[in-house]
């Protein structure tokens, strides 16, 4: 950019900025997009300056142009809500399966004399595991959806919010097996194998409630 937005009260600055408060999403992604409208901004305004128009004066224009910050918030935000539920969906299809990975691991540890605890922690486990399954599919189609075949499927309003809620069911199975394993690990014979499933589990739902979330306040902006 040519002309400097480094002096105090720079008019680009404030713009970009409140275009940056105003945006929700992968922290990428959106710093990515910001940047580019701030490089967009800024060379429109250089321009404007270099053909003779004084510098408020060609701020003024080049917002005008732009559109009010809420207009264009607007349209970067249903980018950026695609692109943190492909990140949702591809976060839940990743880590999903470590519900799976905690079954089979449950299994194995077997139970102790006559243990209740164990085999109904045996019991919620394979149930999970169900869950872990479907919230899989449910991430590819979202995932698919919103890229080979996106120009297939014109409206995705909705599936920005089917994702969120896929990842919130998907981390509150995580919750209730860290849960159910925990307690198993206690009374378990090979609690070790029981205790690695069990942070398996804690370390899945962390990741994916987060972004979840994040995908949730994408959804409803």
């Amino acid at each position: 950019m040519s002309v400097s937005t480094e002096r105090h009260g720079d008019p680009v600055e404030e713009y970009v900025a409140g275009l940056d408060a105003a945006l929700r999403g992968p922290v990428r992604a959106k710093a990515r997009l910001v940047a580019e409208m701030r490089d967009g901004l800024g060379d429109t305004v250089a321009a404007l300056v270099h053909e003779g128009v004084p510098y408020e004066r060609a701020v003024h224009r080049a917002v005008e142009e732009f559109g009010e910050v809420g207009e264009l918030a607007e349209s970067c935000q249903r980018e950026l809500t695609v692109a943190q539920a492909r990140h949702t969906a591809r976060v839940v299809a990743l880590t999903a399966p470590f519900l799976v990975a905690c079954w089979y691991l449950v299994n194995r540890a077997g139970h102790a004399q006559d243990g209740a605890l164990p085999r109904a922690a045996h019991f919620v486990a394979v149930q999970l595991a169900s869950v872990a399954g479907g919230a899989v599919l449910l991430a590819g189609v979202a995932l698919a959806a919103t890229g080979a075949f996106a120009r297939w499927l014109p409206d995705l309003r909705r599936l920005p919010v089917a994702v969120a809620w896929t990842g919130t069911t998907a981390s509150a199975a995580m919750a209730v097996a860290t849960l159910a394993l925990a307690g198993a690990s206690v009374l378990a014979e090979e609690w070790v194998l029981t205790a690695v499933a069990c942070a398996l589990a804690a370390a899945s739902h962390a990741v994916v409630a987060g972004s979840a979330r994040a995908c949730r306040a994408c959804a409803l902006k």
